[in-house]
């Protein structure tokens, strides 16, 4: 790594460490100092529109429903109804309450359908007709990276939702895209040295993968995290988005030689990968002499109560879980509690979080114009959103703050604690150059 990224990573830690109930401001800006027009500016209008376009059919139908749940939360609070949630803990923080720069907030809603066409043709929609100013959502890399690519060519602010591939704020990144969940390479850096510890570092892997933009890059973090522990990837095979069945991919692990099956799955997928391989009997094999094991790098809440009995004792890693005891999470679990009566899943976690951050630095920058909101979002440092002290990366548009290695429980107390925390693994072990990835940002319009 470069000289200049650990001076940047040092800095970042040595300031975090500072941040405290202070926080640091953002970049400052001249208010009312720029003079050129935009896609969808709102003028003098008493309201603007946002765009939350996400899979409401789909294998990632599930997240889709609770990302949507926590924009509607979002919007409900940056106009000043409720009890304002994260509004209370976020530090710094522009936001009066009363909308985005005095403007009531409203919505439209649109269905990717785990689709990146579907994505594109809804998120078009909302631009030119519904005049959104921004586009959130998300819950497929391959979909987030389609409509950053499309939000970036009309010049408009896209702050993505649930993505986890390498490639969204890595080759594809863009200028116009933000991310705050975590990624791949992160989930490979916190979780290989839990597995060394658990599972020792003389062991044979398999791995199946969805076969898309995100499961490339997971296999490809995990698979060198867990080689550079000393264990043998036996075969990578990958297998379609929605495959339903999985058990023709299943049947040929019990003859590899393996002793552990990573299940680069996720939603509907991943709680019918792991149900057919715990049903073909895996986890009770004994291989090499060793218990056969079953990972999920990345774990939400929403899959294990699909997966239900079969994700006790699997290890993997979220970026955010509704039990975190920091003020600000027990804030946005209450609100959101009392909306929908149970706890929100990392998937809503992370879009209500974007939606906040976008609204704060359109008020911090003085208006909708997305080069100053870019502005104030790249390397903004903040704090009370969860996951503690946390960098929205300028380099990249990626967040850097903890990661979460979660294991599946053993004995739930009830019918939503079905994760717990086993780490809370530090910012600087999962940080990296922002070069490895390649990509470029491109400028604004």
């Amino acid at each position: 790594m470069s000289d200049d990224f650990n001076k940047k990573r040092r800095n970042f830690l040595k300031s975090t460490a500072a941040l405290g109930v202070a926080g640091m401001a953002p970049t400052v800006f001249v208010r009312n100092a720029w003079a050129q027009d935009f896609v969808n500016n709102p003028g003098k209008a008493a309201a603007i529109t946002l765009g939350f376009n996400v899979p409401q059919t789909g294998p990632y139908a599930d997240e889709g429903a609770d990302e949507l749940r926590a924009f509607k939360l979002a919007v409900k609070h940056l106009n000043g109804e409720g009890d304002g949630g994260m509004l209370n803990t976020m530090k710094p923080m522009a936001l009066q309450g009363n909308g985005i720069l005095g403007k009531k907030v409203n919505y439209v809603t649109g269905d990717t359908q785990t689709k990146s066409d579907a994505a594109r043709a809804s998120a078009k929609r909302m631009i030119e007709k519904d005049g959104a100013l921004m586009i959130s959502g998300g819950s497929s890399s391959g979909v987030a990276v389609a409509v950053q690519s499309l939000c970036h060519e009309a010049g408009v602010m896209f702050m993505a939702g649930l993505t986890h591939s390498n490639d969204t704020t890595g080759k594809d990144k863009r200028k116009y895209g933000f991310r705050h969940f975590f990624n791949a390479y992160m989930s490979g850096q916190s979780l290989a040295p839990v597995l060394g510890e658990r599972y020792g570092t003389d062991r044979k892997a398999y791995h199946l993968t969805a076969d898309y933009t995100w499961g490339w890059t997971q296999e490809e973090s995990i698979k060198n995290a867990t080689e550079g522990l000393g264990w043998q990837t036996v075969e990578t095979v990958r297998t379609p988005l929605g495959a339903g069945d999985f058990s023709q991919y299943i049947t040929p692990v019990l003859d590899s030689g393996a002793d552990v099956l990573i299940l680069n799955h996720y939603g509907k997928d991943m709680v019918n990968s792991l149900t057919q391989a715990v049903q073909f009997g895996l986890r009770d094999k004994q291989v090499n002499g060793k218990d056969f094991q079953i990972v999920v790098p990345l774990f939400s809440r929403l899959m294990a109560q699909g997966a239900g009995e079969n994700i006790k004792g699997i290890l993997g890693s979220t970026n955010w879980n509704w039990a975190l005891q920091d003020a600000a999470s027990q804030a946005f679990v209450k609100s959101f509690g009392q909306e929908y009566g149970f706890p929100p899943s990392q998937a809503a976690h992370t879009c209500y979080v974007q939606t906040l951050l976008y609204a704060n630095a359109v008020e911090t920058a003085g208006t909708f114009y997305p080069c100053e909101v870019i502005s104030a979002l790249e390397d903004f440092q903040f704090d009370g959103l969860g996951n503690g002290p946390t960098l929205y990366r300028g380099a990249d548009h990626q967040c850097f703050k903890p990661v979460l290695v979660v294991e599946g429980n053993d004995n739930p107390s009830n019918q939503f604690d079905l994760l717990k925390v086993v780490k809370q693994v530090p910012t600087e072990q999962v940080m990296y150059d922002p070069s490895i990835f390649g990509g470029e940002l491109g400028s604004c319009k």
